[in-house]
């Protein structure tokens, strides 16, 4: 994930990390229709298609990634005015310190955000 906001670096990266049982099992870069520095989102038909991918699979959506090229990696208040998957955990990625990108990961349920433990391996 790391990889993908840098290489999409000035803009905004997106994807989707699903799994099952606790693991995570799949990564999936998104394309950020936005191709915007401060907005992502992801294009309809993709990520039908990579949710139906995702649960031929046998897996579930877990987390819904995206970066801050220039913020903190803190849901900002469009992120959780669009956090619609209240199943889901969202991971930003901030490049505000390039050398450093700092990941965070939340639960938004009905506006309210919630930091959620990470472990990175």
């Amino acid at each position: 994930m790391v990889a993908h906001a840098i290489e999409e670096d000035p803009n905004e990266c997106c994807g989707l990390l699903a799994g099952k049982e606790g693991a995570l099992t799949g990564h999936y870069r998104m394309r950020n229709a936005e191709q915007s520095p401060y907005r992502y989102s992801m294009d309809g038909k993709e990520l039908l298609l990579t949710l139906r991918e995702i649960e031929d699979g046998g897996a579930e959506l877990q987390v819904i990634y995206h970066s801050h090229t220039h913020s903190p990696a803190y849901p900002s208040a469009t992120d959780v005015r669009l956090a619609t998957w209240p199943d889901a955990s969202y991971l930003l990625v901030s490049l505000e310190n390039r050398d450093d990108p700092d990941i965070r990961v939340f639960r938004i349920v009905d506006g309210e955000v919630t930091e959620e433990p990470v472990a990175i391996v």
